[in-house]
C-alpha cells in the first residue's frame, strides 16, 4: 500500500521535510532512489542528457562503493546526490542509533546535504538526531511516486501516475533498480517527452 500522490494532510504533518519546491515556473524535479546500478543507472544517465534535463540521485552507500565509476559519472555530469542510507535501511524498523550510524556510513562516500529515507519512514526522533549530527541536512520526500517499484504495476500505470500528478515544483520518484527496470525504462523517455514538449524543464534539488 503505498500513495502515488502525497496529500496536503501528510505535508502538513510533517512540515519540516521537503515534499515539494515552490516555483513560479515549469519546473520539475526528477529523483531516483536505490542505485547506482549497472544497467538502470547509465539507461538514466542517458536519457536525462538527451533531454538536456538535471536529476537528484538518492545513493545507497553499499552501491557506491560497488559502482564508484558510475556514480562519479552522476556528480561529472551535473546532477545532485543524495544521501539514503547506508543499507537501504527501514527507519520504523531500526532503531535510532543503528539508523543515524548507517546514515554516517553512507555520509562517508556520499558527501551531500541532501537525505532521503528510504521507504520514505523515518521517526521524528531519528529527524531530530540527524540534524543534530548534520544541521544542514534536507530531509527530501516527494510529491508523486511513480510506482516502479511495484512489480505488480503495469509500466502503462506507471506512467499515467506521473503525467496525471506531476505539476510545477513537483519533486517525482524512480528507482534506477533492478526491481523497478521494466517499468522505469517505459516511463522515464516518455515522462522526458511529453513534459518538454508541455514547456518544463527538469532541474536537481
Amino acid at each position: 500500500m503505498y500513495l502515488v500522490h502525497t496529500p496536503w494532510w501528510l505535508r502538513a504533518l510533517y512540515p519540516k521535510l521537503v515534499w515539494q519546491i515552490p516555483v513560479k515556473e515549469k519546473v520539475l524535479y526528477l529523483s531516483f532512489d536505490d542505485g547506482p546500478h549497472e544497467t538502470a543507472t547509465p539507461f538514466v544517465l542517458d536519457q536525462l542528457q538527451q533531454y538536456g534535463a538535471k536529476a537528484s540521485f538518492f545513493c545507497i552507500g553499499k552501491n557506491v562503493m560497488a559502482h564508484p565509476a558510475i556514480y562519479e559519472r552522476i556528480i561529472r555530469e551535473g546532477h545532485a546526490v543524495g544521501n539514503h542510507t547506508q543499507h537501504h535501511l527501514n527507519g520504523w524498523k531500526t532503531p535510532d542509533q543503528a539508523y543515524i550510524k548507517d546514515i554516517n556510513l553512507a555520509a562517508e562516500h556520499i558527501h551531500s546535504t541532501l537525505f532521503r529515507p528510504p521507504y520514505g519512514r523515518i521517526r521524528r526522533s531519528q529527524y531530530r538526531q540527524l540534524k543534530a549530527a548534520h544541521p544542514n541536512m534536507r530531509v527530501i520526500m516527494w510529491s508523486v511516486l511513480s510506482g516502479d517499484f511495484d512489480t505488480g504495476l503495469s509500466p502503462e500505470t506507471g506512467l499515467s501516475y506521473v503525467l496525471q500528478y506531476a505539476k510545477p515544483g513537483s519533486i517525482i520518484v524512480f528507482h534506477d533498480s533492478a526491481k523497478a527496470w521494466d517499468r522505469l525504462q517505459y516511463a522515464l523517455p516518455r515522462v522526458l517527452a511529453h513534459f518538454k514538449q508541455e514547456g518544463y524543464r527538469f532541474e536537481s534539488i
